[in-house]
């Protein structure tokens, strides 16, 4: 699901001018607030989709459901939503709107990005709900505030860290891929060791893209931007952070959740 043009802006501003290394200014901090926010405000909505997706997708009256899955009795948006082949819609829209973000952001106003963002946040709302049939909703609550602490520790290194991760994050995109591809295979070969190990290396990858990306985020600040190519800058470095966070704490879930 992170696997986007990461370098869309490059790490150097847009037309290719090299953002100044100066010492952090207001702009600059301004810049990190709104990159930030819009990445709050996007997991908020894809919490409050997941959670009233899943209070409209199950129900307690056995009389009135439609199916079962995993003792739950399923209302008729639940089978649609986690039984009917439209939960492989579900699954891909998001995958869909990431690729059309990061193609098409230049090309938005700083509003249509935003816009753009808080409809894939919700759509990925709609498919993480799926993980309160399979996780108790104590554990998911856990693993999220391990999962802001470590992310948040994470970023704050990349922030302030003086030493370049331009190799390590290259690395990272390549494991990325690697387990990509490991979750492909293991959609068919079911094994419980496969999904273990990677979700292991996925904590690792996605702990080290976290901070890679937050230097990367960092040095796309140019003080002469205009305020929408700031606007878009800033929608796209909160994609990179968001799918960082969403998939650290799935990893972090498939490891330390507790099942229904």
């Amino acid at each position: 699901m992170s696997d986007f043009n990461r370098n869309a802006y490059g790490r150097a501003g847009f037309g290719g001018v090299a953002a100044p290394s100066a010492a952090i200014d207001p702009g600059l901090r301004s810049y990190m607030l709104s990159v930030y926010n819009y990445m709050s405000l996007g997991l908020a909505i894809t919490g409050f989709a997941a959670i009233g997706a899943f209070m409209l997708a199950v129900t307690s009256d056995p009389a009135s459901a439609v199916a079962t899955a995993r003792g739950m009795h399923l209302t008729q948006f639940g089978y649609a939503l986690f039984a009917s082949p439209l939960k492989w819609v579900v699954l891909l829209a998001p995958l869909g709107m990431v690729f059309f973000l990061s193609a098409r952001i230049h090309k938005m106003s700083a509003a249509g990005g935003q816009i753009a963002f808080y409809v894939f946040a919700g759509l990925m709302g709609l498919s993480l709900s799926s993980i309160f049939l399979v996780y108790t909703g104590a554990s998911i609550g856990r693993v999220f505030f391990i999962t802001a602490a470590a992310f948040g520790a994470l970023s704050l290194w990349g922030y302030t860290t003086k030493r370049d991760l331009t190799g390590m994050g290259s690395f990272l995109v390549m494991g990325l891929f690697g387990i990509i591809i490991a979750s492909l295979v293991n959609i068919f070969i079911g094994s419980s060791m496969v999904q273990f190990v990677v979700s292991v290396l996925g904590v690792l990858i996605f702990s080290g893209l976290t901070a890679y990306d937050t230097q990367r985020i960092k040095e796309m600040y140019y003080e002469l931007d205009d305020s929408d190519t700031m606007g878009r800058k800033a929608i796209l470095g909160a994609l990179s952070l968001y799918l960082d966070f969403i998939n650290l704490f799935t990893m972090l879930l498939s490891l330390f959740g507790n099942r229904n």
